[in-house]
């Protein structure tokens, strides 16, 4: 249950010093938040480089500026200027400095985990909701269209999930080819964002697959690990198109969401112990929260001899 509660940067006990600069991390329930402080002539290929082991960062960043300028430039080459109060999103694989004689300070919502740590360092393992994205018949589709279109398609596919991520406070942690790894603090927004998901891929032609599970997982580096991270794929493994299946787990942190399910029953899921039930989310009814969209077939009415669920009922 969420409480009422707030945290000063200048309390925090997690404050993390390095050449040029210093985070001040704060973490309420699972969400953390990082105030950065870089000073005139830092950059991160001379003073992070060396502690994150990457000759350039690869941690995905979305945030605030508050003071002084950033210069950022990409692998691509492509670069961009962040001055005081632009509100940014930086995409791994980058290399940045400060710009002038100001400090740039930035508070920043994601990534700050594992920012500014050693890969080496001491590990967090920490609830969370973990959702596999993949495209269905993707090889099919890049033979019809051809690479160019393909690339295109591909790009504005991630870039629509990556709104709903942002809409229902989503975590990417890696693309997978033609999918997306998040982690979500909450369960019923995991599942809202899948089925927003799974509607904008829809829009623009393409049918998605998508897998939640909850468990414990640990944060390495940019990445996650865990058994949870397995049993997720492996669920998704299982769903067809615009599909959104769930783990036992997941459906029993989504009482009281409105969220409707269908049993599909107990499977065997590769790598894993013991048969796992798993659940296909139906459309929610109209007082719960409301997506829009036309509605799959395989989501408006549970198949014969299966079980649907009302959860919160």
């Amino acid at each position: 249950m969420p409480s009422l509660q707030a945290k000063l940067f200048a309390a925090s006990d997690d404050l993390r010093p390095f050449p040029n600069g210093r985070a001040e991390v704060v973490t309420i329930d699972e969400a953390s938040v990082g105030r950065v402080t870089y000073e005139p002539g830092w950059r991160w290929s001379t003073d992070l480089a060396p502690i994150m082991g990457t000759p350039n960062c690869q941690l995905h960043h979305f945030g605030f500026a508050v003071s002084g300028s950033m210069h950022i430039v990409m692998d691509s080459g492509e670069a961009l200027d962040i001055p005081a109060g632009s509100v940014f999103e930086i995409p791994p694989g980058h290399d940045a400095w400060v710009e002038g004689d100001e400090p740039w300070v930035a508070v920043v919502w994601t990534s700050i985990r594992t920012y500014a740590l050693a890969p080496d360092g001491p590990v967090e393992r920490v609830l969370a909701t973990v959702l596999f994205t993949d495209i269905v018949n993707s090889t099919s589709t890049l033979e019809r269209v051809g690479d160019t279109t393909w690339r295109e398609m591909l790009e504005t596919h991630n870039d629509r999930l990556r709104d709903e991520l942002n809409v229902y406070r989503g975590r990417e942690i890696a693309t997978t080819g033609d999918g997306i790894l998040a982690v979500f603090d909450s369960a019923t927004r995991a599942i809202q964002a899948a089925l927003a998901m799974s509607r904008s891929a829809r829009d623009m032609g393409l049918a998605i697959r998508i897998g939640v599970h909850t468990g414990e997982i640990v944060f390495a580096g940019a990445n996650i690990r865990g058994v949870a991270v397995h049993t997720a794929a492996r669920v998704m493994a299982l769903a067809g198109p615009d599909e959104v299946l769930v783990s036992s787990t997941t459906s029993d942190l989504l009482e009281g969401s409105g969220v409707r399910l269908d049993d599909l029953g107990a499977y065997d899921l590769k790598g894993l112990s013991g048969p796992r039930r798993v659940f296909r989310v139906m459309i929610p009814e109209p007082n719960s929260f409301d997506l829009g969209g036309p509605v799959p077939k395989s989501m408006r009415s549970p198949k014969a001899g299966r079980t649907t669920v009302q959860v919160g009922q």
